[in-house]
């Protein structure tokens, strides 16, 4: 990684940072019979490679990475070019053709956020979601999302659940109202709604720094990230990490529950 990228000052600051994503894997690989094959993930913005290569470590997952931002793409090549089980895709992932014809990429402190610019550009050509799929038919079992595009999971995450809508994968996804605005201006509390008519109805969550808020209702959501928009100084953190399961994902239900077994509240205290 460059020496700019901020991953190794999070991780000293907080020891958990990045491990709820590796251990709900574990957990749903656990849950999984032998005859299933080896856990299959999408890791959207998957940037240096950090998250896959922890998730294959201690999972033995296969898993298709997406990088949009060709500066992080060449280091997700050094990290994961010669691993087996990984599958890099270099595009920027949209959800249908023309809703990006051009974009470029904003880079701060080891991360990339997309603004919408047909003059300057600098993405990746794009792909869509349906065509990803298309494109990578081993990845049809597809059990774990991870979603980490600063700002543009509220649109992508429920056009990933909707194309695999019929295995109904756990979504894994960073929830930061406040940086969600800055991508898109409609409401963002939307992607809630989108979710549920997909079948979505418990969330799991942590703080940003991986220590876990509690399981709530996804109905219950959009009332309680209002905490995240009025601030953090009282919070002791600036988002939310999400994961959310269906209703009749059993497999999930026992490993939030192993996981996060609290019912919500905003300092991380059972509720």
């Amino acid at each position: 990684m460059p020496w700019s990228h901020l991953l190794p000052d999070y991780a000293r600051a907080a020891p958990a940072y990045g491990q709820n994503l590796v251990t709900l894997a574990a957990a749903l690989q656990t849950q999984r019979a032998d005859s299933d094959g080896p856990l299959r993930m999408l890791d959207v913005g998957a940037n240096i490679g950090d998250s896959t290569l922890q998730v294959i470590a201690r999972t033995g997952a296969e898993v298709l990475c997406v990088e949009g931002d060709p500066y992080w793409a060449r280091y997700l090549r050094m990290n994961l070019g010669n691993e087996p089980r990984a599958r890099i895709v270099e595009a920027l992932l949209i959800g249908a053709d023309g809703e990006w014809d051009g974009a470029s990429p904003v880079r701060e402190g080891g991360t990339t956020r997309f603004v919408q610019d047909t003059d300057q550009g600098g993405a990746l050509p794009s792909v869509t979601i349906a065509d990803l799929r298309a494109g990578n038919p081993e990845f049809d079992e597809l059990r774990l999302v991870k979603s980490d595009t600063d700002g543009f999971d509220a649109i992508l995450v429920p056009a990933i659940a909707a194309t695999w809508r019929d295995v109904g994968p756990v979504l894994f996804f960073e929830w930061d109202p406040a940086l969600t605005r800055r991508a898109d201006p409609r409401d963002p509390d939307l992607m809630w709604a989108k979710l549920a008519d997909l079948g979505y109805s418990h969330l799991a969550i942590w703080d940003n720094g991986g220590a876990p808020l509690g399981q709530l209702e996804i109905g219950d959501a959009a009332a309680m990230a209002q905490t995240l928009e009025r601030g953090s100084a009282d919070l002791g953190y600036t988002f939310w990490d999400v994961a959310a399961r269906r209703g009749d994902d059993a497999e999930a239900a026992a490993a939030f529950d192993q996981l996060v077994p609290s019912p919500f509240s905003v300092a991380g205290r059972p509720g």
